[in-house]
């Protein structure tokens, strides 16, 4: 199993708060912190990053001994992160129809990269199969209600999702997707679900939340290979 904290932007614009939510996201058992790269980020915008501030958080990252990714949004931000050789890559569903060129560039460095499907609405597959390329079920709603869960793969196995990029609230969904398959659930990441500085707090795990997600999640998906 692979748990994904999705922090992205819920810094607020406050950068010096991203030293506690990686803190907060490594004691909750991620193996990932996740932030946004490119989205939201022209200067005065509220995920403005600079080079500078891409160092402190690589280093942040690397001080709680949790792997760094980011959802690179635009070509030029790609070219930013290049010097750090990161292990790995996700791709927003947006930046699938936004970017293509980049996101095959990307792809052809045979990095693992993640891709969320929530916009995609093409038919099969945008960039076909790769070793390197594990697609993620989504929904692009925010917060996700239950009912619209319904085409959830009953056997993710059978499909070509490798897991779930989750925005529903709480983790029932998530602990679902893991029973029936899922083997990576990418999970948004907050302090505090009643900030309203941005919608993605209300669809976000606490850190407890986070923790019994990832707790439980690792025993279910143990059960399921023992009984493979």
């Amino acid at each position: 199993m692979l748990f994904i904290a999705e922090i992205g932007l819920n810094h607020n614009g406050n950068f010096g708060l991203i030293h506690e939510l990686v803190r907060q996201a490594k004691f909750s058992g991620a193996d990932i912190a996740k932030f946004q790269l490119g989205w939201r980020a022209a200067e005065g915008e509220m995920n403005h990053i600079t080079p500078e501030i891409l160092e402190t958080m690589v280093k942040i990252c690397a001080h709680y001994e949790i792997e760094p990714m980011f959802s690179i949004f635009r070509p030029e931000f790609y070219e930013m992160a290049k010097p750090y050789n990161f292990s790995r890559y996700k791709i927003a569903s947006r930046t699938v129809k936004e970017e293509p060129a980049m996101v095959a560039e990307l792809l052809d460095e045979g990095k693992e990269t993640f891709i969320s499907l929530g916009f995609w609405d093409g038919e099969g597959l945008p960039f076909g199969e790769r070793d390197n390329l594990k697609y993620l079920w989504c929904k692009a709603l925010y917060p996700t209600p239950p009912w619209e869960l319904a085409d959830m793969p009953k056997d993710f196995d059978a499909t070509p999702y490798a897991g779930f990029s989750d925005h529903t609230v709480g983790i029932e969904a998530a602990l679902l997707a893991i029973a029936r398959g899922a083997r990576v659930i990418e999970k948004h990441f907050t302090l505090d679900k009643s900030d309203v500085t941005i919608r993605d707090h209300a669809l976000s795990a606490t850190p407890e939340e986070f923790g019994q997600m990832v707790s439980l999640g690792r025993a279910m998906r143990k059960n399921l290979d023992l009984g493979a």
